[in-house]
């Protein structure tokens, strides 16, 4: 006698999130959003209100504060009924993280906003293409603020980056757990603190020893940057190389490979990566430097190619004299102080891109 053979178990089908209602256990997708946006227009109706009748115009931080404050109330209250006590916390907390970054936003796209608005006035070709030897009033332009960025930022790399690297090298692979490690440490430290004013000073200094007082040339606003760039360079440079594995380390050992053929052979191109952002970074971070390069490089409204000779314009000092000294009419001062923030953005901004295409390309590739 055979038997039937028992039917399958039917499984439940789990309820779409999207279509999920209030007694499924599951907010809908749509919740949180339609909970934003009623507490959004609730306390924007009141603040309405609020400003027709006292005069005083509608106050947009008081009313994002309130939306907010009154949003994660209600998706926290809502969700603790629907959803239970963990999920609604969460919630909570992701609505807490997400309105730190939104307020971590709004300065970034408020500068980012002006200074475009702003500087697309004399974005044009002769700002790019003249210099403001002899101009008075409107015209000229900053080309040779741009080559004296470009010339003192990139002496200033030449010289911070292999004293930076070979300083990362030493603390990880030689130095780890002697005192000249320690002390080189504890100086790093606090170079990354020291105020831009006082690297320019220093070097300012140092030039006066050696010219004379008075003297201001391209080359020491470099030497003035490269102290602002090498801690940074250290310690960025430290952090990637402590991430490589010291199995590979040991399996270069094990193949006969003495330590200074393994640094470079091993560690620094498993490394690589990281360490151009960090130069990148660097570069970033000083190439907007205004004091330093006052006191050392000075400013001038003519070209100069030469570090070693003269005076040189850099676009951070160029943005001060042109907003600081106006001249007649003050507006075209105004426009070629914005223009030329606006491009220190961009250069910046392409820096930024260089180092990720270039963490990208280099970065170590994983599986077969």
């Amino acid at each position: 006698m055979t038997t039937a053979p028992a039917p399958a178990p039917v499984r439940p089908v789990a309820a779409d999130p999207a279509r999920a209602g209030l007694t499924s256990g599951h907010l809908p997708r749509w919740a949180p959003w339609a909970l934003l946006l009623g507490s959004l227009a609730v306390s924007g109706a009141i603040f309405l209100v609020l400003g027709l009748a006292s005069d005083a115009g509608f106050n947009v931080a008081g009313w994002i504060v309130v939306a907010v404050l009154a949003y994660l109330v209600l998706v926290y209250t809502i969700s603790r009924i629907v959803e239970g006590a963990r999920r609604a916390f969460d919630r909570f907390v992701t609505g807490i993280v997400t309105c730190a970054f939104a307020i971590a936003m709004v300065p970034l796209v408020s500068v980012a906003w002006t200074v475009v608005g702003n500087g697309l006035a004399r974005f044009d070709g002769e700002f790019f293409s003249w210099t403001m030897r002899g101009v008075l009033g409107e015209g000229g332009g900053a080309l040779h603020a741009i080559m004296g960025t470009v010339s003192i930022t990139l002496t200033a790399a030449v010289i911070s980056v292999p004293i930076g690297l070979m300083t990362a090298i030493y603390l990880i692979e030689y130095g780890q757990g002697k005192r000249l490690g320690r002390a080189i440490t504890f100086l790093v430290d606090v170079m990354t603190g020291i105020p831009s004013i006082v690297a320019g000073l220093f070097a300012y200094a140092l030039f006066a020893l050696i010219f004379g007082p008075g003297v201001r040339m391209g080359f020491a606003g470099a030497i003035a940057l490269s102290v602002l760039m090498i801690p940074v360079v250290v310690r960025s440079s430290e952090e990637m190389l402590r991430l490589v594995p010291n199995e590979l380390r040991e399996a270069s050992y094990a193949l006969g490979v003495p330590k200074w053929l393994t640094v470079v052979k091993v560690v620094l191109p498993t490394s690589i990566a990281g360490i151009t952002t960090g130069v990148m970074l660097s570069i970033a971070r000083v190439i907007g430097e205004t004091a330093p390069l006052l006191i050392t490089a000075g400013f001038t409204d003519a070209m100069n190619y030469n570090l070693f000779d003269g005076r040189m314009q850099t676009l951070p000092v160029y943005i001060y004299s042109q907003y600081a000294y106006k001249g007649i009419p003050p507006e075209a001062y105004v426009d070629r102080a914005w223009a030329a923030a606006l491009t220190l953005i961009l250069i910046v901004m392409v820096l930024n891109l260089v180092a990720r295409v270039v963490a990208k390309v280099f970065a170590p590739k994983t599986g077969r």
